[in-house]
């Protein structure tokens, strides 16, 4: 048995992996090695994917990189953090669906990347929801449904892993990656149904479910993010249920508000062989997030708790869409992404080759690469 190990290990060390003399290289490993990033970060338990063991993973990343920052806002700081916005009221959506995980290296945090070459053409901002864990809060999920929860910061390991893949093939373009990544738990800290909460632009929202947190760590970083004025706002999310009925889980819906975009990236998917369709941003359902609540302007899930919950929840995160310098709203897409590939609990990368792909056609456009 023990020749026999020897003699597989021996084979893995000499193996290969040869590559026709039309492929790209560089592009293919970079690609492969973000795609394994993606898939380890969501198969890590969560006692050892903390919201803390996330900022130290990226920031070990990123030591010995050229044109790399990494800040991160911690606990209570989160409080009085508003980032580029002049008139900002603090991240206090961040912070309290994350304030009943009480330990230090639990404790809610927003992790900024900065990425700036010196030959960036463009900007782009990416953020990616990053709940290490969620019960649901004390809309307590069941059992069954708590299983594969590790998942739930898929979202922050596709922004990681795109990032860490335009990073590697030295991409002509800017990039600020938003992390929001807390744990949905419960204590006596716990935020409520019924409760009001005010994001860093002051919109309050009124909490109908603590198991649609997402939106609400995403409302903040969507903000900050748009406080940049961004070419695009690209965000990654494993954000609803509604989205995995409509599709399944190999498919991988997204939403834009821009048609250019949506043919550009479904062009991308094509090429890649990794499937991806748009469902629709549809404004007949907006009255249903934003007139749903007698206290607050907002609401995060809407009153009638009817159908079509993956555009419900598009519509919401687009209310922290900001504005360009034209006063018209910032090209944003919204990835509604599974994370695992059936029910298997292995996590998977989905949409990463397509969004790769659209990114780095938009980059080499303006340089000629």
């Amino acid at each position: 048995k023990s020749r026999s190990k020897e003699c597989n290990k021996k084979a893995i060390n000499q193996s290969k992996v040869f590559f026709p003399n039309s492929a790209k290289r560089q592009f293919t490993v970079a690609l492969a090695r973000a795609t394994y990033l993606v898939r380890d970060l969501i198969c890590t338990p969560a006692m050892d994917m903390t919201p803390e063991c996330l900022q130290r993973v990226i920031e070990e990343w990123s030591d010995g990189h050229n044109n790399l920052s990494v800040e991160t806002v911690v606990g209570t700081e989160l409080l009085s953090y508003s980032g580029s916005l002049s008139d900002g009221h603090g991240c206090g959506m961040i912070y309290n669906v994350g304030a009943a995980a009480a330990r230090p290296d639990h404790e809610p945090r927003l992790i900024h990347v900065s990425y700036c070459p010196p030959n960036a053409t463009k900007k782009i901002a990416l953020v990616g929801k990053g709940v290490t864990y969620d019960t649901g809060g004390l809309n307590l999920k069941p059992g069954n449904s708590m299983l594969n929860m590790k998942k739930d910061m898929g979202g922050a390991a596709h922004v990681f892993g795109l990032i860490s893949c335009l990073v590697e093939m030295e991409a002509p373009i800017a990039i600020d990656a938003w992390i929001p990544t807390v744990e949905n738990v419960i204590d006596g800290t716990s935020y409520r149904p019924g409760d009001v909460l005010t994001s860093v632009t002051g919109l309050t929202t009124e909490i109908g479910n603590t198991d649609a947190e997402g939106r609400l760590i995403l409302g903040d970083a969507l903000a900050l993010a748009s406080a940049e004025n961004p070419d695009l706002i690209l965000d990654f999310a494993t954000l609803t249920g509604a989205a995995r009925v409509a599709m399944g889980t190999s498919v991988v819906p997204f939403f834009s508000n821009r048609i250019k975009l949506s043919a550009a990236i479904l062009d991308a998917a094509v090429r890649e062989k990794d499937p991806m369709w748009q469902l629709p941003l549809w404004e007949g359902y907006e009255e249903r997030i934003t007139k749903s609540s007698k206290i607050a302007d907002l609401r995060n899930i809407p009153s009638d708790n009817g159908l079509g919950g993956a555009i419900t929840a598009a519509l919401y995160l687009k209310q922290f869409v900001g504005q360009s310098d034209r006063k018209k709203q910032l090209p944003w897409v919204h990835v509604d992404v599974c994370a695992m590939e059936g029910s298997n609990g292995i996590g998977e990368a989905q949409g990463l080759r397509a969004m790769f792909r659209f990114i780095w056609d938009q980059s080499i456009s303006e340089t000629g690469r």
